[in-house]
């Protein structure tokens, strides 16, 4: 792990609430998805070339936006139980450096405020909810704010099973700062009993990307994509973009790393629609591997709940800039000057 990355998870660990710090970095059931993650991407090594010149090196990126830098923070909750200023830190560091950022249906503050935050192009993350009207509120609050693209997360029809904290005590968040999206979209009926109605509904199917597409307006990409016969799925049933992820480890443990099966997702959907990834990304070296095998962009989780937690949007800033900065040098060293380089690195497992 990168020093600074692991100086922002040592300060996070120590200033943190402890239910909330366990919340963070706990993966569901024995934790393997989530210790896997990480050293998987070791698997791959680099064949570099030579006698190329490198002295300039443009990692730009057109993707549902123009982006100058290639990795991005993926949706992760409650994001003002890490730092006051919450989700508004974290979209308006991201955009600050030309980074992607995608706000989760969990946030902790307003759509409006994040979006106002960030100055520049945002994606919004969709979990379909029990009540149908509730999501469909959100959606279209998110574009009406700025949103260019929707991500359709797709592996939680249920919320899976977590060890119980060390602390002995669960993470104490009120409806107020939990609800403070979805409730705008609750009758005074359904606000009495509001999580039986915000829970992900595990009967969606496949006609949701349509859906999402037709009142929004916007691309969908579809996150939690472990199969590559999913994936060609997704894309013919109209999906802008597949996210390749296990959700951080945190909903199916012993499933396939993101960086085992990126490969043969990224094969399977061919230049159809491009592909992006997410899961125990630390390094420079982990982007380059992840671009290398295909992806078109690379999202962070805990990285950034970290760097918030000990330095608020400044150490988002730092933390982005880092990546950006240590993929620069390392494509360098690779003989690649470009994103669309890296492709023909010759990657080997």
């Amino acid at each position: 792990m990168h020093p600074m990355i692991e100086a922002f998870r040592e300060t996070a660990a120590h200033r943190l609430d402890p239910p909330f710090w366990e919340y963070v970095q706990r993966g569901c059931g024995m934790g393997i998805s989530v210790a896997e993650a990480e050293s998987s991407w070791a698997a791959y090594r680099l064949r570099p070339r030579t006698l190329r010149d490198v002295s300039t090196v443009d990692l730009g990126l057109d993707l549902f936006g123009t982006w100058s830098n290639p990795v991005g923070v993926a949706p992760t909750a409650f994001h003002k139980l890490t730092h006051a200023e919450g989700e508004i830190a974290t979209a308006g560091a991201a955009g600050a450096v030309g980074s992607p950022f995608v706000l989760s249906s969990r946030s902790t503050c307003r759509i409006e405020d994040v979006g106002a935050a960030v100055w520049g192009p945002w994606w919004f993350q969709v979990y379909m909810t029990l009540t149908r009207e509730v999501t469909e509120g959100m959606v279209r609050r998110a574009v009406a704010t700025g949103a260019t693209a929707l991500v359709l997360t797709v592996d939680t029809p249920y919320v899976g099973h977590r060890n119980i904290p060390d602390s002995g005590r669960p993470m104490e968040m009120t409806d107020e700062l939990a609800l403070v999206n979805m409730g705008d979209h609750l009758t005074p009926q359904q606000a009495r009993a509001p999580w039986s109605h915000i829970d992900q509904d595990p009967a969606i199917g496949v006609e949701t990307i349509e859906w999402l597409k037709q009142i929004s307006g916007r691309p969908v990409v579809v996150k939690g994509v472990l199969r590559e016969d999913d994936a060609r799925l997704f894309v013919d049933h109209g999906a802008d973009a597949v996210w390749v992820s296990a959700h951080g480890g945190r909903q199916l443990d012993r499933a396939v790393t993101p960086a085992s099966v990126l490969p043969e997702i990224v094969e399977a959907v061919g230049d159809s629609v491009p592909v992006v990834v997410d899961g125990g990304v630390r390094d420079g070296f982990d982007i380059l591997t992840a671009l290398g095998l295909g992806a078109s962009a690379v999202f962070v989780g805990r990285p950034a709940l970290w760097a918030l937690a000990s330095q608020g949007r400044p150490g988002v800033e730092s933390l982005l800039l880092e990546y950006a900065a240590e993929l620069k040098h390392v494509m360098g060293l690779a003989g690649v000057t470009d994103l669309h380089q890296i492709r023909d690195a010759c990657l080997v497992r």
